[in-house]
């Protein structure tokens, strides 16, 4: 089990002319699970294999319990890393395969045994140990490959960069849970790469998204969901995704072209901004609000997300199921003033929002 912490982490492949990931500066606790979540190429899998010692920062330093291994090799780091295919010895079964980690490290016989048939058991293949990974099939061989990584009881650290990608769906939920469980049995310290937001969410103590490079929020499910701090964390976390509306601010009032939206709680708020809120804080109202034509319904069992339009923009309302509007008529809807975001045009939210009392229906 180890704290890690990252100094200025950053990483260029061209020399500096550009760079996969931006300079990065936090710790990961002891103990925590954490998972990098974002799109591909966002620099996930760059800064894992800094961690690791895979690769050396164009920039800043690396900390494990304290110590600088910026320069240390990945043998020396003490950590596991999975990575997002199967890496096996096809000329060795699969209980060699797991044996090998611990063989290297000259663990006792008996302890060896008991290992391997302790992590078999968690990952469900038992029945596959006298085989060789040749003949498993693609998934099956991701899960001997899982079990290489969490085989070792001594590591500071297991690194998973995007493991369960060939892993069959009906099966994904399963091995997710048991790799929580895992890990809140041992209690080592876990970073999980991945662009899969429910992955991200449900086994994470904390989530951090990144976007083109950056860390642009952390923080654990229910903080992203609630309170994005960044338009792209809106965007990328929640199906669907928050709606944006470009406004004008004037004196806080937030308008788009002449409608009034509402007005922002951070007083004397003016210039170009864009107005953020969630499909599931958009509310019917019979009162005052937002005017909208409705285009479409789906009936998702459950809720129902009604596709509305106004003008120039369209947004997706989240509602029971019970609400009953017409296709092609008209509905109202009004926004939970803790729920709704104005952010700069640097994507960064700078106020809440309260919604008009004017009803906007002009």
């Amino acid at each position: 089990m180890a704290e890690i912490r990252l100094e200025g982490v950053a990483h260029s492949y061209d020399g500096g002319k550009t760079y996969a990931l931006n300079p990065i500066t936090m710790t990961w606790e002891d103990g925590k699970a954490y998972s990098l979540l974002g799109p591909s190429g966002c620099g996930k899998t760059t800064l894992l294999n800094i961690v690791s010692g895979l690769l050396k920062p164009s920039e800043g330093k690396v900390f494990i319990d304290g110590k600088d291994v910026t320069d240390v090799i990945t043998d020396d780091r003490n950590i596991a890393q999975v990575f997002q295919f199967p890496v096996l010895y096809d000329t060795m079964s699969v209980r060699n395969n797991l044996e090998f980690p611990l063989k290297n490290r000259k663990v006792s016989r008996a302890k060896i045994t008991e290992r391997v048939n302790e992590i078999a058991e968690l990952l469900g293949i038992e029945d596959d140990l006298d085989s060789k990974p040749s003949k498993l099939r693609s998934d099956l061989q991701q899960i001997v490959s899982l079990g290489r990584g969490l085989v070792r009881e001594d590591v500071s650290a297991i690194l998973f960069d995007e493991p369960l990608t060939v892993i069959d769906q009906n099966f994904k939920w399963t091995l997710r849970s048991r790799l929580k469980r895992l890990h809140l049995a041992t209690g080592v310290t876990v970073v999980y790469v991945t662009h899969d937001q429910t992955e991200a969410l449900t086994f994470a103590d904390e989530v951090l998204v990144m976007n083109k490079g950056s860390l642009v929020q952390a923080g654990n499910s229910e903080s992203l969901f609630l309170e994005p701090q960044h338009e792209f964390v809106g965007y990328f976390i929640g199906s669907p995704g928050m709606n944006f509306l470009d406004v004008e601010a004037n004196s806080s009032l937030l308008t788009h072209n002449g409608m009034e939206i509402g007005k922002a709680a951070k007083s004397g708020l003016n210039g170009r901004h864009r107005f953020g809120v969630r499909p599931e804080f958009l509310i019917p109202s019979k009162k005052s609000g937002l005017e909208f034509k409705v285009d479409r319904i789906e009936d998702r069992g459950g809720f129902k997300l009604v596709h509305l339009s106004k003008d120039d923009f369209k947004f997706i309302a989240k509602t029971e199921d019970s609400y009953e509007a017409k296709v092609g008529g008209q509905a109202t809807f009004t926004f939970d003033p803790e729920r709704a975001f104005v952010y700069d045009m640097n994507q960064k939210v700078v106020s809440t929002v309260s919604p008009s009392t004017e009803g906007g229906n002009s």
